[in-house]
């Protein structure tokens, strides 16, 4: 929702009787939180107006958290996680209940970075350099956003360039040696025509997992992302914005040891490594006809390298590990078409991309090595579209339809033609209605039905034929919601129950160490709840709150003679949530206090390995004068551990971080 940032100018206060029961707090003046518009729909709306559970997280939100990633987001937004993997690059979300393995290729939220579409965990860890907003969409959205959307959309939207300059360089040093610079650069090269911007960060931390054969800890991190754009304005009714990213990581080992072992010890003799990295180009170009028609189209294309080396005996001997050698590209482009009719507001377009990955695995067995390497194309097409059009009285609807057709086709073997080997496709229609009533001007209620897909796949390193392809995951959602502000805009609320029904539900197996594939469970369903608060109490002071509430289970799930009826999805948790509270003095001083928690998960079908339920405490606290702001942070200030332990059927515990102090310093103009 809105900034926990808050203006101290606007520090006078005034509380409601029931505003004054939550905090106690009473003042004369009020202060307002703003209005925010988003795209979730791809058309700017008021947040509040619009018929889905939507989370938004400002540019300053984030800097105040001391975010440089996607994964702080889980200690911000309700319903969102993502699953202990332990390797910086790879990031699988979890969303009301659904997740996706990284070995399937796919996710089952999608990531758009400035319109450029992320589809799997590889490449999904991007920073968060000079942004703007992060629009959080929960719930199926494949209508407006196809496929890997089923449980929501997590979308960056990057700072324009535009005709005001802007600076800020940032430096941070932390706990284990972390050394970060951070700077964005924004200035028009044409006045009222043409503008660009440069943001740029590098940093690096020590590990903390001592390697006892060496002496030498073995996760030592080190990142470095660069934003790039060029935007073009040659009239006022046409905008186009040329875009770059990278980002690369130089890393260590993951953050995996035995589960046998002392905790955050290995006593490893084979090296391991990241040296990931992603590139991604995109031009946006938008053109405002005379009618009232507005044209856009977003060309991308997205490429990501995950190279991995990885110890997994943790002993001296070389006896077991494993590697990876993947390429995946993705061109994509997205045309569409908007305008209004009467009172309704539409839009309709078509979406066509193109998958080229080349895939290479390695393992290390303690009696021989195997190198198993695929191609693995595919590309999809779609036509949508989406009205919003208001009712008699206070009701509205919302209705939009998706038809979109799928085809995958891989070969194995070094130097395959995807031609020569396996192919699948599939042809889906995603739909969704949504009744809205407008309460009183400042609240609405919803309810909506929609249906959001993943696209099948197959298991390209497993070569058992019963294994080879895995169906699309389909989900139908049914949802009521309320949103709204009171007590003179000091107060924004949102709240939403769901319930959904997922068939030929994509779940990971790991039989044996080394064998991995995805399987489809007969049936699942997913039920929860969702609240969000964001509520200015006066006096320099804001709360932020959420919490979620999820249960998803399997129906029917039989894999071979393994019966899992009953059992929790992997990676789902039952409860999430966080509460933080800040206060902005009037003489410059801020302070900040984030609680989050989440419930257990479990790492496998068979629920029989877990991670722990946590809760974990961030402080940071700072002073601002001018253009300068010094700030101190304490993150996980108990040092709480949520390991994994069990991870990859039991082989792996994916350790936690432990506390980390440090501070930064920022300069802006």
């Amino acid at each position: 929702m809105a900034s926990l940032l808050f203006c101290s100018r606007a520090r006078a206060a005034w509380a409601s009787p029931l505003l004054c029961a939550l905090c106690g707090t009473a003042a004369a003046q009020a202060p307002e939180l703003p209005s925010i518009s988003v795209t979730a729909t791809k058309q700017s709306q008021p947040l509040d107006a619009v018929p889905a559970s939507v989370s938004v997280l400002d540019g300053d939100t984030l800097e105040a958290q001391g975010a440089t990633g996607l994964q702080t987001l889980e200690q911000l937004t309700p319903g969102l996680g993502f699953q202990p993997f332990g390797q910086a690059g790879v990031l699988s979300p979890v969303m009301r209940g659904l997740s996706a393995n990284f070995f399937s290729f796919s996710s089952s939220t999608l990531l758009l970075l400035d319109g450029v579409p992320t589809l799997m965990a590889q490449g999904f860890d991007h920073a968060l350099l000079d942004v703007e907003r992060v629009e959080v969409l929960r719930g199926p959205q494949s209508t407006l956003y196809g496929r890997n959307a089923e449980a929501g959309v997590i979308a960056i939207h990057s700072r324009q360039p535009g005709n005001e300059p802007r600076t800020s360089v940032g430096v941070e040093a932390g706990s284990r040696e972390r050394r970060a610079l951070r700077f964005a650069l924004s200035r028009p090269l044409v006045q009222d025509t043409l503008y660009a911007s440069i943001a740029a960060e590098t940093s690096q931390q020590h590990g903390f997992i001592r390697n006892t054969y060496t002496g030498r800890t073995e996760d030592d991190r080190e990142r470095r992302a660069l934003r790039l754009a060029l935007r073009w304005t040659p009239s006022a009714r046409t905008d186009a914005t040329l875009r770059f990213a990278s980002q690369d990581y130089d890393d260590g080992a993951a953050l995996w040891g035995s589960p046998g072992a002392q905790r955050a010890t290995v006593r490893s003799g084979t090296a391991s490594y990241n040296r990931s990295g992603g590139r991604s180009l995109s031009l946006d170009v938008t053109h405002n006809f005379d009618n009232g028609l507005r044209l856009r189209s977003i060309t991308a294309q997205n490429h990501v390298n995950d190279r991995v080396q990885q110890d997994t005996d943790f002993q001296p001997a070389d006896l077991l590990h494993i590697g990876r050698d993947h390429r995946f590209r993705t061109l994509s482009q997205e045309l569409r078409l908007e305008g209004r009719l009467g009172g309704a507001q539409w839009l309709a377009g078509v979406y066509l991309d193109r998958d080229d990955h080349d895939l290479r695995n390695t393992q290390k067995l303690p009696l021989a090595s195997s190198v198993s390497a695929a191609t693995l194309e595919g590309h999809s097409s779609a036509l949508f579209t989406h009205w919003s059009v208001p009712l008699a009285g206070a009701w509205s609807v919302s209705a939009g339809a998706r038809i979109e057709r799928n085809a995958v086709r891989f070969a194995a073997g070094a130097g395959g033609t995807a031609n020569a080997g396996q192919r699948a496709d599939w042809t889906h229609f995603s739909p969704k209605l949504a009744l809205q009533y407008q309460l009183a001007p400042t609240h609405q209620l919803y309810t909506s039905v929609s249906d959001g897909f993943r696209a099948g796949g197959f298991n390209v390193f497993v070569p058992a034929a019963r294994y080879a392809a895995y169906q699309p995951e389909k989900v139908r959602s049914l949802e009521f919601g309320a949103k709204g502000t009171v007590a003179g805009h000091r107060l924004r609320y949102a709240a939403s129950v769901y319930a959904m029904r997922v068939n030929d539900m994509q779940v990971q197996q790991m039989p044996v160490p080394g064998t991995v594939y995805v399987t489809n469970a007969a049936s699942a369903r997913a039920s929860g709840a969702e609240l969000s608060l964001d509520y200015l109490f006066g006096q320099g002071w804001q709360l932020r709150a959420g919490l979620a509430l999820n249960r998803t289970r399997f129906e029917r799930f039989r894999d071979g003679s393994a019966v899992y009826d009953g059992h929790r999805n992997p990676f789902a948790p039952d409860i999430d949530g966080h509460l933080g509270l800040r206060y902005d003095a009037p003489k410059g001083w801020h302070a900040q206090a984030t609680l989050s928690g989440t419930g257990k998960v479990y790492l496998d079908a068979a629920n029989r390995y877990s991670r722990n339920g946590y809760g974990r405490l961030d402080l940071s606290g700072g002073y601002t004068q001018g253009p300068w702001e010094l700030t101190a942070y304490v993150r996980n200030l108990a040092d709480r551990r949520y390991d994994a332990v069990g991870y990859q059927n039991g082989i792996v515990t994916v350790y936690s971080p432990p506390r980390e102090v440090g501070v930064r310093l920022n300069w802006r103009m």
